[in-house]
Formats: C-alpha cells, sequence, structure tokens
C-alpha cells in the first residue's frame, strides 16, 4: 500500500506551495526534494549548476530522492526534472502516489517571472520560448508517470490541495485511511 504522494511537473506548476499545504490538510510531513539536496550541498540549486553542472544535480537528485522515497506518509514536492530519469520514477512509484500539476505554458511563465528563486533553465533570452520546448520534450514523461493529473492553471493553492484530495479519496493503492483528512 502507497503511504506518500509526490508532486511532479514543471517549475512553476505549484509542487511546493500545494505541497505544503495538502501536508497540512493530510496531516502529513512535507519533504521538499530541490530544498533537502540545497542544503545537503550547502549552496542553491542555481550555484549547483553553475559551479557543477546539471549532470552533477540530478545525480544529487537520484540519491535524494533514493532516501525519501524508502519513507512513509510523506507529501514530497519533486524537481521540474525528475522524470528526466526514469530510475527515480520507479523509485517513487514503489512508495507514492504520483500526482502531476500540469499548467498552461503562459500561466507557468507567469509564475515563474513573478518568483523570487532563480531558475538556470530558463535564463535565456526568450524564457517562453525555453518553457515550451522543455515542456514539449517534458509532458509526456510527466504524463506517463502520473498516476493523477491535476491542471492547476485556475486553481488557487487551496484548491488545487483540495482536488487533489478529492483524486485520492477514489484511489484504492494510495491508503487514505491511514492519514488524517482535517481541514485546514
Amino acid at each position: 500500500m502507497k503511504t506518500n504522494i509526490a508532486l511532479i511537473g514543471f517549475m512553476g506548476a505549484g509542487k511546493s506551495a500545494v505541497g505544503r499545504a495538502l501536508a497540512a490538510k493530510l496531516d502529513m510531513e512535507f519533504v521538499d526534494l530541490d530544498s533537502l539536496i540545497e542544503k545537503k550541498a550547502g549552496r542553491s540549486i542555481a550555484e549547483i549548476f553553475a559551479r557543477d553542472g546539471e549532470a552533477a544535480f540530478r545525480s544529487m537528485e537520484a540519491e535524494t530522492t533514493a532516501q525519501v522515497a524508502g519513507k512513509e506518509k510523506k507529501v514530497i514536492a519533486c524537481g521540474g526534472g525528475i522524470v528526466l530519469e526514469q530510475n527515480n520514477i520507479d523509485i517513487i512509484k514503489k512508495s507514492s502516489i504520483i500526482v502531476y500539476l500540469a499548467a498552461e505554458p503562459a500561466v507557468l511563465l507567469r509564475r515563474v517571472l513573478n518568483g523570487k528563486e532563480r531558475r538556470p533553465l530558463l535564463e535565456v533570452a526568450d524564457p517562453a520560448a525555453a518553457i515550451d520546448g522543455l515542456l514539449k520534450y517534458r509532458r509526456p514523461l510527466y504524463e506517463k508517470a502520473a498516476d493523477i493529473i491535476i491542471d492547476t492553471s485556475q486553481l488557487d493553492i487551496a484548491g488545487a490541495a483540495g482536488k487533489i484530495n478529492e483524486e485520492l479519496v477514489k484511489n484504492e493503492s494510495f491508503n487514505l485511511a491511514k492519514h488524517s483528512t482535517r481541514q485546514g
């Protein structure tokens, strides 16, 4: 029986914000993989990309994913590129229902540009074109990995968390009875 919920999706889809809200709603612990990687490395994702390159980051991501996926009763916000390594998805699927938070490219761009984080993959002349290009490749991977797909384009954080909760109730491979469903 799966006891974790893993949120996947492109940067700006709401994985961290929705994940925190969902964890509070279900009385579960929230884990942000990118934050864990930054803590272990002692520097930001942007610094890891700049100093060590994407391959080094993906290696750290795989190691952290394996550690977190082995735990129980966690809401896990995965990095946007988690689906680039099938092994990561295979590891997560063993203990987690995977929820793909989708959103329209224009919504993702707005959210990312309004955010405080540096996004190394979007530090280019045309971030909108970069999002389109990355999504063209990643969207099928997100969809293939997902047990549940939620479009967050028109949802606020609480609305997205509520929609995920509704879908979890219907999912027989997730033991919602093990979790509190307090409203929050």
